[in-house]
């Protein structure tokens, strides 16, 4: 018998292809996202973006639940339940070092597609097309409530540097900056399952980078994509082929998600 599955995907590298610069959803993806639906199953998003910056990619294919920030923020039925913001203190303690070090920073105090940063430093030395920013002048994280992400232009040598960062979960997804941000996918996941009552073991997550890692427990079953980092493979369940050769599809089809679901 098929029973009902939760389905949580990894958006970049997982879903997606191309990186920022080329972002696109190979057809067979889509594909097998009607096939899903059409199944019975259930569709989550799980990402490392601010919700405000997955959302549009979100409704785009057709899904209405989302683990995003990391898995500090859940989406139920197109409502954000809420989005718990990174520990300020830890926040305020890389900044100073960064001000210390004359290294490029900036903070996202809200939920959207803007950062905001004391100076034009920053964007000079990332080149990021991630997203917007705003000059605020003598910018202060102690002004602000609630710091969701913070981000740091530095090169590999010059991190090791900040002992800020050993008190918070961050990641090099590109050679000039580093993003600090949630890592904690599987407490979002968690979330979302326990707000539907559904059993840990039906739930199955893809992923294919560092970020991921997190959400690759042994509560239920893991997919790791054929471009995903060899960490990743080693604790997944199934490895598949890469997101742009039909890693996705592939993986559904061989997990027997595309039979109906038998209620």
């Amino acid at each position: 018998m098929n029973r009902k599955r939760y389905l949580f995907f990894d958006i970049d590298g997982t879903l997606a292809a191309g990186g920022y610069e080329n972002f696109y959803i190979p057809e067979s993806a889509q594909l097998a996202l009607k096939k899903l639906r059409k199944a019975g199953h259930f569709l989550c998003i799980a990402t490392g973006r601010a919700q405000a910056l997955a959302v549009d990619i979100m409704q785009e294919l057709g899904f209405e639940n989302m683990v995003s920030d990391g898995g500090y923020g859940v989406t139920i039925h197109n409502s954000l339940l809420g989005i718990r913001p990174l520990p300020k203190e830890n926040i305020v303690a890389l900044v100073r070092e960064c001000q210390e070090n004359g290294y490029p920073w900036g903070i996202q105090v809200d939920n959207s597609d803007t950062r905001l940063v004391p100076d034009d430093r920053f964007q000079k030395a990332a080149q990021d097309i991630y997203m917007k920013q705003n000059v605020v002048k003598d910018l202060d994280p102690n002004d602000y409530d609630n710091i969701y992400k913070a981000y740091v232009a530095c090169n590999r040598d010059e991190e090791k540097t900040l002992t800020a960062l050993k008190d918070l979960p961050w990641y090099r997804f590109h050679d000039n900056y580093i993003f600090i941000e949630p890592a904690y996918k599987s407490v979002g996941i968690k979330k979302v399952m326990d707000y539907f009552h559904a059993d840990y073991k039906d739930a199955v997550v893809f992923g294919d980078s560092g970020n991921d890692i997190s959400m690759f427990t042994d509560d239920w079953t893991k997919v790791a994509m054929g471009n995903a980092i060899p960490e990743l493979k080693e604790l997944a369940d199934y490895v598949t082929d890469d997101v742009d050769k039909n890693g996705i599809y592939n993986a559904c089809e061989k997990l027997g998600l595309f039979q109906p679901v038998m209620c």
